[in-house]
């Protein structure tokens, strides 16, 4: 039997994130003129304002992870994507930085302390915090894929990804990423 490697989850997780990301972004762009900004209900109004927001909180929380300061100052805009194309590909490079943040986790890395900046003060996370960040994305994602129903595009599957029996599902994702069945499964 294997051993037992407590950040795999973390990396199956982050690979998880980016492909949905990913998919997510690419139904977006499909959208009719209006669609994307259109009021809708949900936490946040619209497509636009949710994307927005994940891509937001993805900086803060990604640059603490880093061992960063940038703190609020990721929120001073709070849609600072007009347009998908833009957002995506700013939420592919915050995405690439996560995944290289977890590819390089080791266990006694997971259980190290990070500082997030909150302005007036630091919250100190064990490097665990990580669930919680995938978890928001999830949540919104979600959000997104729901009112998408109203719209001309249809939602795309986004729970495809985890386990193996998924991989029929990824191929050409996983070609335009640069990554392959092994890397998802080391």
């Amino acid at each position: 039997m294997p051993t037992f490697d407590p950040v795999r989850p973390f990396r199956k997780l982050v690979y998880n994130n980016a492909l949905a990301n990913r998919r997510l972004l690419q139904a977006c762009a499909t959208l009719k003129p209006g669609e994307f900004e259109a009021p809708r209900t949900s936490f946040f109004p619209s497509i636009k304002e949710t994307l927005n927001h994940i891509i937001t909180v993805d900086w803060f929380y990604v640059d603490g992870l880093e061992g960063g300061t940038l703190g609020l100052k990721a929120f001073e805009v709070d849609e600072p994507f007009d347009d998908v194309s833009s957002l995506a590909e700013a939420q592919a490079k915050v995405d690439q930085r996560l995944t290289a943040l977890c590819e390089a986790l080791t266990p006694e890395r997971l259980t190290s302390t990070i500082s997030l900046h909150r302005g007036d003060r630091i919250q100190e996370e064990r490097m665990e915090v990580l669930g919680h960040l995938f978890q928001h994305q999830t949540h919104h994602r979600g959000q997104v894929h729901a009112m998408l129903s109203g719209t001309s595009v249809a939602p795309p599957q986004l729970d495809e990804f985890i386990v193996a029996d998924d991989a029929r599902f990824r191929g050409s994702e996983l070609a335009a990423l640069g990554w392959s069945e092994e890397t998802l499964m080391h």
